[in-house]
């Protein structure tokens, strides 16, 4: 089984039998799928060397596939590069930080709306994401690099979707983060998805991802080891030992 399909919806993104890989290497992938429909978030777990990270190069545009389709919104984009594949509505956010720390918050996200040519569209986009994110409204004057790693996160997050994405694909976005601001974090991915943002989502922290996810996709060894409800795969026992750290700590009894 190689495919991670999401509800029989359209799906904003789509690999299809994808095989990918580096110079002369054996392959990464070795023919992987993953439908994203809009609204939903699809998180992709595995051990390290499964070919997480290397689907989003390849759904970014950044990695061409050797075999396989890329779809967006029902149009063949296989082998565009990064700048058509943003074009075409997939804005990637790198995994640790990649703010400009001398610049402003203001000039983070206006850079993220760049192409935009209509000052008005510019300027509502801006609004959008003030709203969606408050805390990048409310240091909107402020120096990227004065704020915290959560917050910082948050104004990639708003970067990204200034040119109204259909597809947002996270790479490890609670890297280095503590506890709180990694919680945070999730709930912002969450209200990506209910702006109704399709986000593909890669992640470490397998167990926390899995909780906020709707679709969850299990890689192994560059293919599909099982796919199903996010939730379903929580409750599974043997993955939860085998993928996402052994079992959830027991709650202490009430007193």
């Amino acid at each position: 089984m190689n495919e991670c399909w999401g509800p029989t919806l359209v799906s904003e993104i789509e690999l299809v039998d994808v095989q990918a890989g580096y110079g002369r290497a054996a392959p990464v992938l070795r023919g992987f799928s993953v439908a994203v429909p809009a609204g939903t978030v699809v998180c992709l777990v595995g051990p390290n060397g499964a070919g997480k990270s290397t689907v989003l190069k390849v759904a970014a545009g950044l990695l061409a596939p050797r075999t396989g389709r890329i779809l967006v919104g029902g149009q063949d984009m296989t082998g565009a590069g990064p700048q058509k594949m943003l074009a075409q509505g997939v804005a990637l956010v790198l995994q640790g930080h990649s703010v400009f720390r001398e610049m402003t918050v203001e000039e983070n996200v206006l850079l993220g709306g760049y192409t935009l040519t209509d000052k008005s569209k510019r300027a509502r986009r801006a609004a959008f994401v003030k709203e969606l994110f408050p805390v990048v409204g409310e240091r909107w004057h402020s120096l990227a690099g004065l704020l915290s790693g959560g917050q910082q996160k948050q104004v990639e997050f708003a970067r990204s979707l200034m040119v109204d994405p259909k597809v947002v694909l996270l790479d490890e976005p609670s890297m280095g983060l503590d506890p709180k601001a990694t919680s945070t974090i999730f709930d912002q991915v969450v209200r990506m998805r209910d702006a109704g943002t399709a986000v593909l989502l890669v992640e470490q922290n397998a167990r926390r991802a899995l909780e906020t996810a709707d679709l969850g996709c299990v890689l192994d060894l560059g293919r599909v080891h099982i796919s199903g409800p996010a939730a379903d795969l929580l409750a599974d026992p043997q993955l939860g030992e085998l993928y996402l750290g052994g079992r959830p700590a027991e709650k202490p009894p009430v007193p």
